[in-house]
């Protein structure tokens, strides 16, 4: 790189890759793991203990993406806004399953989003809702807290059982460790005990 050029990215220390949009770079915390191949573009914040993996795109460029703590996202997901109207905001302890596509959309804290599902503009998974694997939620719609909505376009289906919202919220934590032992092992390194 010649003398005063600006870098065209940064990586991070598991081979993510950080660029910025009209000067603004992403955010990350200094405990998040960015994954080999994801792509974090923008004005995006990602908190402590969260994990974005591998190939995910990120794309914070014309609004704000903000995610927060020991959520994770998983493989292959996209995740966008709308032009001055609909940011993307994430709570914490949500799951978003592999290749998932959110657009300008609000994810509250425990929410979860299945395989493949979509989740389009002026959205919101309320605290514990899930959406199924390969569902729409289309535009407008709401997830209430608790619920579990399925299909294309997705709607209500029934109530969160007891079991299944236990299992949600343990994930976050099941994650972050998952996470953490693919850092040590990038570092030639291994966790006191073997995971999982």
């Amino acid at each position: 790189m010649s003398g005063g050029q600006r870098p065209l990215y940064k990586e991070t220390a598991l081979g993510g890759r950080l660029t910025p949009f009209k000067g603004m770079w992403p955010r990350v915390a200094g405990d998040a793991y960015i994954f080999h191949g994801a792509q974090v573009v923008g004005d995006v914040e990602i908190g402590p203990g969260t994990s974005v993996w591998h190939n995910c795109v990120l794309r914070g460029d014309v609004n704000s993406i903000r995610i927060g703590s020991r959520s994770n996202i998983q493989d292959g997901t996209v995740i966008h806004v709308s032009t001055r109207t609909f940011p993307t905001t994430i709570g914490n302890d949500v799951l978003v399953a592999h290749m998932a596509m959110l657009h300008g959309c609000t994810l509250k804290d425990n929410a979860f989003v299945g395989m493949g599902a979509i989740v389009m503009d002026n959205t919101v998974i309320e605290s514990d809702g899930m959406l199924a694997a390969g569902a729409m939620l289309t535009p407008g719609k709401t997830v209430g807290a608790g619920e579990l909505w399925a299909g294309s376009p997705a709607k209500f289906m029934r109530k969160v059982t007891d079991a299944e919202l236990e299992k949600n919220r343990s994930m976050a934590e099941h994650y972050r460790r998952l996470a953490d032992q693919h850092r040590l092992d990038s570092l030639g390194e291994s966790a006191d005990k073997p995971y999982p």
